[in-house]
């Protein structure tokens, strides 16, 4: 498996204050030095945390994969296609919410997230739909034609350790088993840390994982690229 680094809590702690430290470009530039596949971002609606400079900067100067974490909404379309990352990750997002709280509702949607991905397809753009580890969900994704399906492990993450661990588990397995047999791609991602990761050894197939928070709260005590490299010695 690959690592994926979302740097999006470097730019909490920048906005916090709201000046330049710590910079999100050099962020990326460690998380590319220390092995990361791609640089995650999430350019939120509200700006909470990345900004449209932060896109513009990494962009400028680091060959790692950009991968870009939006809604779908024609504002993110436009900045996708203007930008051409190497790859779009359709998340759900509400204004009240600290983090991504589940996956996008594909099922209900399929006809607009099919119409939405065709433009990202035609410039060129990678695209990953991040969902819930749910049969419908996997199929309207296939249904839609996106690229990859990145798993959402936060019920996982939460269950880790208790005696609903086995049945969050599970449920992974069996959705990352469905999407390969449909021609889909699997990532996977969200509360995953340095505890638990070790079990997505177990779910054949995923490529990438993509991980944010745990990595940067390490990155207190350790560093950056020491926290980045642990984190890949534990998933290659």
């Amino acid at each position: 498996m690959e690592l994926g680094v979302n740097i999006d809590h470097v730019a909490t702690l920048r906005n916090a204050r709201g000046g330049n430290e710590p910079s999100v470009l050099d962020a990326a530039i460690i998380a590319q030095r220390a092995g990361a596949s791609a640089i995650t971002i999430h350019l939120r609606e509200d700006r909470r945390h990345i900004k449209d400079s932060d896109l513009d900067e990494i962009k400028k100067n680091i060959k790692t994969n950009i991968n870009l974490e939006m809604a779908a909404t024609p504002e993110m379309q436009a900045i996708a296609i203007k930008n051409k990352p190497y790859s779009c990750c359709i998340v759900p997002e509400k204004r009240q919410e600290i983090t991504t709280e589940g996956g996008l509702d594909v099922y209900s949607q399929e006809n607009y997230i099919r119409d939405f991905i065709k433009p990202l397809h035609d410039a060129g753009i990678v695209v990953s739909l991040f969902i819930d580890p749910d049969e419908k969900q996997v199929f309207s994704a296939h249904n839609c034609n996106a690229d990859f399906i990145e798993l959402h492990t936060g019920a996982f993450s939460n269950a880790f350790s208790t005696e609903k661990e086995k049945e969050e588990f599970e449920k992974l397995k069996t959705a990352a088993a469905l999407a390969q047999n449909l021609g889909l791609k699997v990532n996977a991602g969200h509360g995953l840390n340095y505890e638990n990761v070790h079990l997505m050894h177990e779910i054949e197939g995923i490529i990438e994982l993509n991980i944010g928070h745990s990595i940067i709260s390490r990155a207190v005590f350790v560093g950056l690229e020491r926290a980045i490299e642990e984190m890949r010695d534990l998933i290659i």
